[in-house]
């Protein structure tokens, strides 16, 4: 025998409740249909700003019709019919009571500018959020033949938005958003982890083999680095050659211990070992390691500006002042970037290691660093 249904079985619980959004725009719309002639003090707003295919169409109608004699229509309702006429082009189901709906929902028609104002300001959010959106996810395409200028010009797109909602939204003090940013993302960008600590192996053993050009490589700091131990060696193998000492495998691991960055754990030999296989050309692997970066960060700053407008409470003049600190953020690599790129193009031709001829020993029997790395 059929039982009843629960009361989550149908799924209709599931469904979220509308934003309050979802009730401005209610208002707006009822205070339109009330009153047409409040349109012409609605500034600001298009059908897009509306967050359904309902009120879209419906806004889009209202705005095509002529208004109507104020005396007329409140005894007739020959406009509401044009509008819903029109309005059920673009969305079929809106019915006449819908109209009534809106109506209904009108506190006071004459607040029409306030509530524009309130659909304005979430459509931005919105807004600001979808550009933060494209800019993760085109930070972390893969397929891209130019990933840096891309994701830096959709970098660029999203900072003239942030421009734009400035514009129309005039500064005033606020704090920042209060929603936290997110956590901390590594320097790589997520799904090629391996391959970029190859890399930076490749560029520490290079370095090491030709310090000269390591010096000249300021352009790429330690926190462009995937992996801390990376980062540590960098910082004492470019400390070494800034006070022109020695630089060698056995130099670079005496002073990773007094740096302390020899952990438990960690073997002295394996670290001399990836010292002392330099493959390419320093230039090359910093480029490489300093392109990731980029992207990492642009990542990061996409996901920290889409956690400020997961907030409904942030205002338009908050999200602008997030948004900028955090882009700010992305021009500070992206002027490295140029510095590092502008100096010599980024394809290097295969260097010979200026050390001297290898010792006898075993025969090799795996792949150097590189096989690893060239697929």
């Amino acid at each position: 025998m059929p039982h009843p249904p629960e009361p989550d079985e149908d799924g209709l619980d599931a469904i979220p409740p509308p934003h309050v959004v979802f009730y401005v725009e209610q208002a707006l719309l009822g205070a339109l249909l009330l009153e047409p002639q409040r349109l012409r003090d609605v500034a600001g707003i298009g059908p897009e700003t509306f967050s359904t295919a309902a009120h879209r169409a419906l806004f889009a109608a209202i705005r095509a019709l002529p208004a109507p004699d104020p005396a007329e229509h409140a005894h007739s309702t020959a406009w509401l019919d044009q509008v819903l006429t029109t309005a059920r082009q673009q969305a079929r189901g809106l019915t006449a009571s819908h109209l009534h709906s809106l109506v209904h929902h009108c506190p006071w028609p004459q607040h029409a500018p306030a509530y524009a104002r309130m659909v304005e300001a979430d459509h931005t959010r919105r807004t600001l959020r979808a550009g933060a959106q494209r800019l993760v996810h085109t930070a972390t395409d893969r397929t891209l033949p130019q990933p840096v200028d891309t994701t830096l010009a959709e970098a660029d797109a999203l900072a003239s938005l942030v421009d734009d909602i400035a514009a129309r939204f005039p500064a005033h003090s606020s704090p920042l958003p209060r929603t936290p940013a997110p956590a901390s993302v590594s320097a790589a960008v997520p799904g090629d982890a391996e391959e970029a600590a190859d890399e930076e192996r490749l560029l520490l053993a290079t370095a090491t083999a030709h310090p000269g050009d390591a010096e000249r490589m300021r352009w790429l700091t330690a926190g462009d680095f995937a992996r801390p131990l990376h980062a540590g060696l960098w910082q004492c193998l470019t400390a070494l050659t800034r006070c022109r000492a020695p630089v060698d495998p056995v130099t670079v691991l005496w002073e990773a211990q007094q740096r302390g960055l020899l952990a438990p754990g960690t073997r002295p030999a394996e670290l001399l070992a990836l010292l002392a296989e330099p493959v390419g050309d320093p230039q090359h692997w910093g480029e490489r390691i300093l392109q990731r970066s980029v992207l990492a960060t642009a990542h990061r700053v996409g996901h920290r500006i889409q956690a400020y407008t997961d907030t409904p409470a942030a205002t338009p003049h908050q999200l602008v002042t997030g948004s900028r600190r955090a882009l700010a953020d992305l021009s500070a690599v992206r002027t490295r970037w140029h510095h590092a790129t502008s100096l010599s193009p980024t394809t290097k031709p295969t260097r010979t290691r200026a050390t001297p001829p290898p010792r006898a020993g075993p025969p090799r029997t795996t792949a150097p660093p590189a096989a690893r790395i060239s697929r």
